[in-house]
């Protein structure tokens, strides 16, 4: 073998060294940051599989005194994977796994229904559909134990099992299995306040939900769904939703999934800054380079360099910054006002808006070019009317949150006002519901909220809808067209005609004004 193929083979094991060092950060990374079994499923199948190359994973959880294990986790659909089923530790397949410092592979072919023998029956081939699995008991953890079992539906050799991965993630699963049940534990625990308990800050709290979001409705567990999928990425993501959906927390989560996670998310609200300043604010200035600027500052893009950078309200951002945001999206490169020196910086760029920017783009207010660029994974939040079956619990979390600082004991709703929170439409979303239970908290009398001052948007609407009447579509046209023939003042064709507002031919207008029996004193009238 010649110097250069000595060469290549060297070459080829650092990559593949490489490549096993950044499959165990990201694993660990992300695992570590899990915090409910929704969020460990998820964290499974988007980072532990595309590393650990399995097609369906088990993972059983036992203690150690009552010498039986469970389920904790299993990617089968099926119901008879369920966490009820108690399985013996005495079986022979849990056994030599828990004897075992290393990963021990099994033929499931031939696996079949023995006596005592559960779950050694229940990998077998006829249940699973699987070939081969590779067992591995997790490091004990305070008397708990787990056993990570991971399936493969084509035959298999030890050479390929990942077993330096599955070593090297084993703790940190282990540790993140029995962070979910502590705090499962801690929140189907009820303690009493007492009056010389320590109130924490708010920032203390156990982040509850999904990285801090609550909901547990369909629609937002497709949400969560996209952003596990979109978080280990390095792609632009733009989130819509109407204003109080939440849009900013959807961003963090992002980056809290994201490889950058230990560097500080950049926030900047577009909508906030005065036109003249954002540009500054975004990719900084020098010194002197306008009245004012009396030192250098970085802007967002530098400050966010090698990390994530939230642009809100994107399509509140001045027609002519949209060019200069677009050239630094494609080159990666921020020049400062006032300066000549090109600053190479490596972001990645979430933004949100409440606006329609296909409209926007249509009207001629957002660049398309800019918007292709933003638009490469969208996601849109629905709107709190869409998901009522959260309402419950988001009232409840915001009960918690400023209940603490309120100095009073209030542990509830009343049912009628939870029923009120569930038909009430919300038009300012979850900042609205967080608002309204803050006031309602205030104004309560006891240690129960029995009454919330709702606006009266519902009834405005109802008084509307009974002075609405049913028209035919003759009515509706005559009616239109005559309105904008008064806003031309009598004029049909012209520049300045009606035939132009209504974009149809003077001819096709006056003919339909006929068949409508529209005529001149509808529309023209005298001067006194």
């Amino acid at each position: 073998m010649n110097t250069s193929e000595q060469n290549l083979i060297l070459i080829k094991r650092l990559q593949d060294m490489q490549k096993e060092h950044l499959g165990i950060s990201s694993v660990n990374m992300a695992v570590s940051k899990v915090m409910d079994l929704f969020q460990f499923g998820m964290t499974l199948q988007n980072h532990c599989k595309p590393v650990l190359n399995y097609d369906e994973i088990i993972i059983l959880h036992g203690d150690r005194d009552a010498k039986n294990f469970r389920i904790f986790h299993s990617s089968f659909a099926d119901r008879k994977f369920g966490s009820d089923t108690i399985y013996s530790s005495k079986d022979e397949i849990l056994m030599q796994c828990q004897r075992s410092a290393e990963p021990i592979i099994f033929d499931l072919k031939n696996f079949s229904d023995r006596k005592n023998q559960e779950f050694s029956s229940l990998l077998s081939s006829g249940n699973t559909g699987m070939r081969m699995a590779a067992g591995l008991a997790l490091p004990s953890l305070h008397d708990h134990e787990s056993i990570l079992f991971l399936l493969y539906k084509n035959y298999l050799t030890p050479e390929d099992i990942p077993e330096r991965i599955l070593a090297a993630v084993s703790t940190q699963l282990a540790v993140s299995m029995r962070t979910i049940q502590i705090l499962r534990m801690a929140g189907s625990l009820k303690i009493p306040a007492r009056e010389t308990e320590t109130v924490e800050p708010q920032e203390k709290m156990i982040q509850k939900g999904f990285n801090g979001i609550i909901g547990e409705s369909a629609a937002m567990k497709k949400i969560y769904e996209k952003i596990t999928q979109v978080a280990p990425s390095q792609s632009g993501v733009l989130i819509y939703g109407e204003t109080g959906t939440g849009k900013e927390l959807i961003a963090q989560a992002i980056h809290d999934l994201s490889p950058s996670s230990h560097k500080k998310m950049v926030r900047i609200n577009c909508a906030a800054i005065p036109s003249n300043l954002i540009e500054s604010e975004l990719f900084g200035h020098e010194k002197g380079s306008f009245t004012g600027a009396t030192e250098q500052r970085k802007g967002k893009f530098e400050l966010a360099n090698n990390s994530t950078i939230f642009l809100d309200e994107i399509g509140e951002l001045p027609l002519e910054l949209q060019g200069r945001l677009l050239r630094v999206l494609q080159e990666k490169e921020v020049e400062r006002i006032g300066g000549n020196k090109r600053i190479k910086v490596e972001v990645r760029v979430i933004a949100a808006t409440n606006r329609d920017l296909e409209k926007e783009v249509t009207a001629g207010k957002f660049r398309s070019d800019l918007y292709y660029r933003l638009n490469i994974f969208p996601i849109e939040l629905p709107p709190l009317r869409e998901r009522k079956e959260d309402i419950p619990l988001l009232a409840n979390f915001f009960l918690e949150k400023h209940g603490r600082n309120s100095g009073k004991k209030i542990t509830e709703f009343s049912q009628k006002v939870l029923q009120q929170m569930c038909l009430n439409s919300w038009p300012g979303n979850i900042r609205e519901l967080e608002n309204m239970v803050q006031r309602s908290i205030i104004t309560a009398k006891d240690n129960m909220i029995k009454e919330m001052a709702f606006p009266k948007i519902t009834d405005l609407q109802q008084e509307n809808s009974q002075e609405w009447q049913v028209k035919t579509l003759q009515q509706i046209e005559k009616e239109h067209i005559l309105k904008v023939v008064e806003k031309c003042n009598g004029r049909i064709s012209g520049k300045q005609g009606a035939a132009i507002l209504l974009g149809l031919p003077s001819t096709t207008l006056i003919s339909k004004m006929q068949k409508l029996g529209i005529h001149k004193q509808h529309y023209f009238k005298e001067k006194d």
